[in-house]
């Protein structure tokens, strides 16, 4: 999912949370704004200013005591400004005090009061301890003063603490329900995807290799479970190639077992009967049997020094030294080396190299032991009066060399298999005694080891091996030197 560009602060998880706390504050402080706004407007006595709020009493008790002049105002009083933020007292001309509260009124502002109402100018002026100025309101009924609304200076943050408390308990309300709301739909989510990491981490931890955490999104967890993922998939792959190793290891090791067994055991066989004392062997027969032994130490020979042929060049220890050759010389030295074998079996051998690879660029020795290897395999399978061909033709990048020959063909369940070591196919393509079972494997690694490619095409009377080799000098990974033709 693409996020417009002013979107983009979303895709991060720190962003969120930073964006989400400083909305909540802000809409804390909205609500609370509003709450106050609505008191306000219902003129609740804790958020009027000391002036107003003592006119409103001074009418408020007028009204009354017109209509009822026998009410409680004690009571009254009590029960409609008990939450003002500020102690209120009436003092009525008749001498009663009354206020919102039980505590009395202080004795100075008492008889100040009296006085005023006695019309004493000179009580009036009483000195009077206090903290700040005292607010007062008539009450007048019939036009005559019967009373005075005295509210005392409060004392210090006494407004402030009385506003506080009448905020506190709505603003604690809105803070819990914004928390919450904070909760289910910022921090939840994280929380939830933090538990899966953790899940597939402990799975991974306990040999799951299978175990993967969810990572849709763009955010920081999204790519920590990314990475979570990636790393267990690597694991997973690694110790998948660590099986694969192993179980190529066993069977490369059992193959190796049963190739070296079948000479050792002639050759002991051989050695057993030379040592015999009461045996009485002809000087024919003994040679016939030094002959066998000889023999089979060579084969031993070949068979070790392919499979340390074959590990360097899979390991990349085998230096090539590449450089432009003829590529008919190439072919012709390999059907010189068979001329004979071939007219013994009545098998034409023919090679057609095409104008554009007349110069390849390669390790020519290393390429001619993988045609050699080639038609040596193709002699053994191809009948009298077949053909082996050899061709080269070359395109803008790369060369193309193929051998093929007229046998009996590859059946395709073998195909897939028939580079892999010491691998038994059907007797029809089995190698002779003189073959190590290695050299299919040692010619695609030589190939390999070129940067290129090497793939068998088969069926009932034609088989072709193919050889792509790269010609551009920098596809092919090893140091290479350039020189005259070989």
């Amino acid at each position: 999912m693409r996020f417009p560009r002013w979107l983009s602060w979303s895709r991060s998880f720190y962003w969120r949370i930073a964006v989400g706390f400083v909305v909540l504050v802000i809409g804390v402080l909205v609500a609370q704004s509003f709450v106050f706004s609505y008191m306000m407007a219902r003129s609740s006595p804790t958020f009027l200013s000391p002036n107003i709020l003592a006119l409103t009493v001074a009418a408020d008790v007028q009204d009354i005591l017109e209509s009822d002049p026998s009410i409680d105002l004690q009571r009254y009083l009590e029960a409609k400004y008990r939450t003002a933020p500020l102690g209120l007292y009436v003092m009525l001309k008749d001498g009663r005090v009354v206020g919102n509260s039980a505590i009395a009124m202080p004795d100075d502002i008492r008889r100040a009061t009296a006085a005023t109402l006695a019309g004493n100018k000179r009580d009036v002026t009483l000195r009077m301890e206090t903290t700040g100025p005292i607010v007062t309101s008539p009450i007048q009924i019939d036009n005559q003063l019967r009373g005075i609304v005295v509210l005392p200076p409060p004392p210090p943050g006494g407004v402030v603490r009385a506003v506080g408390r009448a905020l506190s308990v709505p603003g604690t309300a809105i803070l819990i329900v914004a928390t919450i709301i904070a909760s289910l739909f910022i921090f939840r989510p994280a929380r939830q995807r933090l538990l899966h990491l953790e899940s597939a981490a402990e799975r991974l931890g306990a040999g799951d290799l299978g175990a993967r955490a969810p990572d849709s999104g763009a955010d920081e967890i999204a790519r920590v479970a990314r990475a979570f993922n990636k790393m267990a998939g690597e694991l997973a792959a690694r110790d998948e190639a660590l099986h694969t190793s192993d179980r190529l290891r066993r069977q490369m090791v059992a193959d190796v077992s049963h190739e070296l067994k079948t000479p050792l055991t002639s050759m002991r066989g051989y050695l057993e009967t030379l040592r015999m004392p009461d045996m009485v062997i002809s000087q024919e027969a003994r040679g016939r049997y030094l002959d066998t032994i000889a023999h089979e130490t060579r084969r031993l020979e070949r068979i070790v020094e392919d499979l340390v042929d074959l590990g360097r060049l899979e390991n990349g220890v085998v230096a090539l030294d590449c450089r432009y050759f003829a590529t008919e010389q190439v072919f012709r030295h390999v059907v010189e080396r068979h001329e004979r074998e071939a007219k013994e079996r009545d098998v034409e051998l023919l090679s057609d190299v095409d104008s554009s690879a007349d110069q390849l660029f390669a390790d020519p020795d290393r390429l001619e032991q993988v045609i050699e290897n080639l038609v040596a395999n193709a002699f053994r399978h191809t009948p009298g009066g077949g053909v082996i061909q050899l061709r080269a033709v070359a395109g803008v990048n790369d060369a193309r060399l193929s051998v093929t020959d007229s046998g009996s063909g590859i059946t395709p369940e073998h195909v897939p298999h028939i580079f892999d070591r010491f691998y038994k196919v059907d007797a029809s393509r089995v190698a002779g005694a003189a073959g190590s079972g290695l050299g299919l494997s040692i010619a695609k690694a030589i190939v390999e080891r070129h940067g290129g490619t090497m793939s068998v095409n088969s069926r009932p009377g034609r088989t072709e091996f193919v050889l792509v080799l790269p010609q551009d000098h920098g596809a092919i990974p090893i140091p290479h030197s350039t020189s005259a033709n070989l």
